[in-house]
C-alpha cells in the first residue's frame, strides 16, 4: 500500500484493482457486503488510519473517517466521498475513485498546513448501486429517512436474504437504522467526487467537470402472470406465455423512449420464474428504468409503457402489475456551493448527469456538490468505463482545491 505522503489517486486505484473482478461479466461485481465490498472496506479502514482519522460505522452501515486536527466541535463539517459496492459486471472507478480521491486530498490538505475552521470527514455509503436489493442509494436514503425502517427491513435480495438479516450478519441492528436527525445536524456541506457517466468532458480541454443536476429517475417492477407449463407437450395455441408479453414490452419500452426528446427508457433485467429452458415460464418479471430532466415527462413515459405492456399481456391471456421501485425526482445542486466551487476551479464547465448519486438523496438535507472527472470512453456502469491516470490524479487536487477553500 502506498504510504500516506506518496499516494496518488491513480495510485490508490491500482491498489484496489484486484478486488471483485468478475470474470463471467466482466469488469466488477461488488454487491454490498460481499467478500469484495467488504475487502474494500477493509482496505478504506486501512487507509483511514494510516492518516490518523476518526473512524466510525454509523447505524445505517456508512463509514465516517474525520480529519479534526484542531479538535473542533463536529459541527458545520464538510464531507466528501463516495461508495464502494458496484453493479453486477461493472467498471473500476464507478464509486471507488470519489473514495481515494478523498484520501489523497486529505494528504494535501495535511502537507499544506491547513488549520481547517470546519472538521472534514470522508463517508463511504453502502449499497449506493442497489445490484442486491433493487433500491439505490440505500444509505443515503436510510440516513435521510427516505426510506422507511420498516421497508428496509423487508428488502429480500435475489438470494432471499432480507436486507435484516444480512444487516446483522454485519454488525448492524435493524431495529436502529433509519433517519438519523443528529448526523445530518452536524453536516455543513457534502461535496461528492465521480467518474463521468456520459461524454460531456471528452471533446473539452478539462477534465473536471462541475454538476448542475441530476435527471428525475426512476425503476418499476413490471409483472407478466401466465400459466407455467411444459415446452414440448403445450400446443403454441393452448399458450398463455408471459415471456411474450414481456418481449413485446421491451421491444417498446425502446420505441417508447425514443420518442421522447431526452429521455431514457431501459430494460436492464428481466428474471423468468421458474426459468427452466424447457419452461415456458408462470412469470417474467421486468425491470425498468427511465429518465428525463422533466419529473412530468418520466411519469407519462412511464404511463404509456404501462399501457403497452397491459395490451401485450391481455393479448396473450396473461396478467400484469406494475410496481414502483424507486422514484428520485430532478435534482438541481445547491446553486450558492456550486458558485463556490466553480470560483475555485474556473475553468471547469458546468455539466447535468443522467445517473443518480447520494449527493442527490442528501440535497434536500444539506447543500450538496459534484465534480466529475473525465472518461473518455463515455461509458459506465460496464468494463468499459475508464479514467485515464493523469485525469484521476487532477481530480484528487481539485477535490483538494474545493475542500481547502471550504475548510478555511
Amino acid at each position: 500500500m502506498s504510504t500516506a505522503s506518496t499516494a496518488t489517486v491513480s495510485g490508490l486505484m491500482a491498489e484496489i484493482a484486484h478486488i471483485g473482478t468478475d470474470p463471467a461479466r466482466g469488469g466488477y461485481s461488488r454487491p454490498v457486503y460481499s467478500a469484495a465490498e467488504l475487502e474494500l472496506r477493509e482496505w478504506f479502514l486501512s487507509a483511514a488510519t494510516e492518516r490518523s482519522l476518526e473512524i466510525e460505522t454509523d447505524r445505517n452501515g456508512i463509514i465516517w473517517a474525520w480529519w479534526n486536527p484542531a479538535g473542533l466541535a463536529v459541527t458545520d463539517a464538510v464531507v466528501t466521498g463516495s461508495h464502494l459496492d458496484s453493479v453486477p459486471g461493472g467498471g473500476a472507478f464507478d464509486g471507488p475513485l470519489g473514495v481515494a480521491s478523498a484520501l489523497v486530498a486529505v494528504d494535501e490538505l495535511t502537507a499544506s498546513g491547513l488549520v481547517p475552521s470546519r472538521p472534514l470527514a470522508l463517508a463511504v455509503f453502502p449499497e449506493e448501486e442497489g445490484s442486491r436489493y433493487g433500491l439505490a442509494c440505500l444509505g443515503s436514503q436510510l440516513m435521510t429517512g427516505r426510506v422507511s425502517r420498516e421497508r428496509a427491513w423487508a428488502l429480500t435480495g435475489a438470494d432471499g436474504e432480507t436486507f435484516a438479516d444480512l444487516a446483522t450478519r454485519n454488525g448492524l441492528d435493524p431495529r436502529y437504522i433509519g433517519r438519523d436527525q443528529e448526523r445530518l445536524d452536524q453536516i455543513g456541506c457534502f461535496v461528492e467526487l465521480h467518474v463521468e457517466q456520459g461524454r460531456g468532458l471528452v471533446d473539452t480541454s478539462s477534465a473536471i467537470a462541475i454538476g448542475s443536476a441530476i435527471l428525475g429517475h426512476g425503476r418499476w417492477l413490471l409483472s407478466f402472470r401466465g400459466q407455467g407449463n411444459h415446452a414440448g407437450t403445450t400446443l403454441m395455441t393452448d399458450r398463455h406465455d408471459p415471456m411474450i408479453a414481456a418481449a413485446a414490452t421491451v421491444l417498446d419500452v425502446r420505441r417508447l423512449g425514443a420518442a421522447v426528446d431526452g429521455a431514457r427508457a431501459t430494460v436492464g433485467k428481466l428474471d423468468p420464474v421458474p426459468g427452466g429452458s424447457n419452461v415456458i415460464a408462470s412469470r417474467v418479471d421486468v425491470w425498468l428504468d427511465v429518465r428525463h430532466s422533466d419529473d412530468a415527462v418520466v411519469a407519462a413515459l412511464v404511463a404509456d409503457i404501462a399501457a403497452a405492456a397491459r395490451a401485450h399481456a391481455l393479448a396473450e391471456n396473461c396478467e400484469f402489475t406494475l410496481t414502483e421501485a424507486s422514484m428520485s425526482p430532478r435534482v438541481d445542486f445547491d446553486p450558492q456551493l456550486r458558485g463556490r466551487v466553480s470560483s475555485v476551479l474556473p475553468d471547469a464547465p458546468i455539466l447535468p448527469t443522467g445517473a443518480g448519486h447520494d449527493a442527490g438523496v442528501l440535497k434536500d438535507e444539506i447543500p450538496t456538490a459534484m465534480l466529475f472527472v473525465r472518461n473518455p470512453t463515455g461509458v459506465s456502469h460496464s468494463p468499459e468505463e475508464y479514467v485515464e491516470d493523469p485525469d484521476a490524479d487532477a481530480g484528487g487536487h481539485a477535490l483538494a482545491t474545493v475542500l481547502t477553500d471550504l475548510l478555511s
